[in-house]
């Protein structure tokens, strides 16, 4: 037991990712928190390709749509106050025309498609077990677009349905990419719409799923990472969250970012990316005097050290990194 709160244990998985494996991250907030952080330290990451979905259900249509490589025609957009977009995406991939939708989530499916053939591997993080039906159709959305709300049906998922489904999904995973591991999460973001009891209940069902999935093909394909316990456990305090109360702040996305990668990380890598987090802290080190030659002296060594990693290890891209440095250094030209 800590000073201040009960730790939560993470056991050795047996797994550790390195710079060198390419990680699938698919799912709701923690795959954004934790995929952005890894993206930022220049890991090899295809994060949401989808964009943020919060349901099993849609996850698993997600992956399903990667898998059999069918691309998404004007059949299957809507146009909604002069917006295209796809009820199995995000906002971020509408557009104010048809062929411009297509183009982004086309373009996407069909790079994460090929990421996926090749990752190591693929984050899986259930956020809620609500989801939303379309009366019309009867399919599970993954976003509703502010669509109103009579146009759903709103159920809660049991965890055997989500069983049942991801099942047969991970079988056919693994027939695609026969080395992929997945990491199963639950997010610990509230979801305050269902009320606290029926947050608690969603949780319970997905916690349920994730448990009964690994227990049935064992912790050599699937494991389980504790976000929603370090969460509850350790951070049970407003302090670290966001305004909202619900999302979490800075200081808890760290926190589980520590635990994440100590567990999870090879230590050459987790050596690695403290180099890497210097690199990016001098590309945001604004000079006091930016033409003095001490600055020019930072900068070139800076360079030297983009360079020198890059050497090392040829899957690292600092080519944003290495930009700025040559930039400024133009700056004395």
């Amino acid at each position: 037991m800590d000073k201040y709160f009960t730790q939560v244990k993470i056991g050795d998985i047996g797994w550790r990712i390195s710079y060198k494996d390419k990680l699938v991250m698919m799912g709701s907030c923690f795959s954004e928190n934790i995929g952005g952080k890894l993206q930022q330290l220049k890991f090899q990451v295809d994060l949401n390709p989808f964009g943020v979905i919060y349901n099993p259900l849609s996850v698993a249509k997600s992956l399903r749509r990667l898998l059999a490589d069918k691309p998404y025609t004007r059949e299957d957009l809507f146009e909604h106050q002069g917006i295209w977009g796809s009820f199995d995406h995000h906002s971020r991939f509408s557009a104010t025309s048809a062929e411009d939708a297509l183009s982004k989530m086309n373009e996407r499916l069909r790079l994460s498609r090929s990421f996926l053939k090749e990752a190591g591997y693929l984050f899986i993080t259930f956020g809620t077990a609500w989801v939303y039906e379309r009366k019309a159709t009867g399919e599970v959305v993954s976003n509703c677009h502010k669509f109103p709300s009579d146009d759903f049906k709103r159920f809660r998922l049991t965890s055997g349905e989500i069983v049942d489904v991801y099942r047969d999904l991970l079988q056919a995973l693994w027939v695609f990419n026969p080395g992929l591991k997945i990491i199963f999460t639950v997010s610990p973001i509230r979801h305050w719409k269902e009320g606290a009891t029926g947050n608690q209940l969603s949780k319970a069902v997905l916690l349920l799923a994730a448990d009964r999935l690994i227990t049935g093909f064992g912790e050599e394909l699937c494991v389980y990472f504790p976000s929603y316990e370090i969460v509850m456990d350790e951070l049970r305090d407003y302090r670290f969250y966001a305004p909202d109360l619900l999302h979490l702040n800075q200081v808890a996305v760290d926190h589980i970012w520590e635990k994440f990668s100590r567990s999870i990380l090879a230590e050459d890598s987790l050596r690695l990316s403290k180099s890497i987090m210097k690199i990016i802290r001098a590309t945001e080190h604004r000079a006091f005097n930016p033409g003095s030659e001490s600055y020019k002296y930072f900068l070139l060594n800076s360079l030297n050290e983009v360079n020198e990693l890059t050497i090392s290890f040829p899957y690292l891209n600092l080519e944003e990194e290495k930009s700025f440095f040559q930039q400024e250094l133009q700056e004395y030209h």
